[in-house]
């Protein structure tokens, strides 16, 4: 007997995948490293879908794997609409944030992404700075990262430069 495709699966999913990834928008970069949302949201959805289907809680296997599909087009949808649009683009996946402007901390920054100053003087200590005068920018990524720009960064990549010109 062929199972029919329940409409009430795919809303469900399409109401699951905005409120987890309006979720992870709140929570921030931060708390989830180098997964980006959207990636979060599938990685967390996908199994418990699946599961379902498998252990039978949902007895209709069509209905998980209307579930799987539906979320594997949603995140086509948003990544073609994200691709196409900067500004959708900016809303899901996030924009950078300066924690450091020329050796300053920027505190309302560092309070609206959680981030401590402990964290910025590890990452200064990974670069290989000691002073919080030496970093020109300290920016907390998408991904959740925090990238370090030197002061001295473009003085030295001119003394690289003039080192290669000069051997060759």
């Amino acid at each position: 007997m062929a199972e029919r495709i329940d409409m009430e699966t795919v809303l469900r999913v399409v109401v699951v995948y905005l409120f987890v990834l309006a979720g992870l928008r709140v929570l921030g970069k931060r708390e989830f490293g180098q997964l980006a949302p959207m990636e979060l949201v599938v990685l967390l959805l996908v199994p418990e879908l699946v599961s379902q289907a498998l252990v039978r809680e949902d007895f209709s296997l069509t209905n998980a794997l209307v579930a799987v599909a539906t979320l594997f087009v949603l995140v086509y949808v948003v990544s073609l609409l994200t691709f196409a649009n900067d500004k959708l683009e900016q809303l899901i996946e996030g924009t950078p944030a300066v924690l450091v402007q020329h050796g300053r901390l920027v505190t309302a920054n560092l309070n609206k992404e959680r981030v401590t100053p402990s964290e910025i003087f590890s990452e200064m200590r990974k670069a290989g700075l000691e002073e919080l005068s030496q970093v020109k920018w300290a920016v907390l990524e998408d991904d959740g990262k925090i990238s370090i720009v030197a002061e001295d960064s473009e003085q030295q990549a001119r003394q690289i430069q003039v080192k290669e010109a000069t051997v060759g």
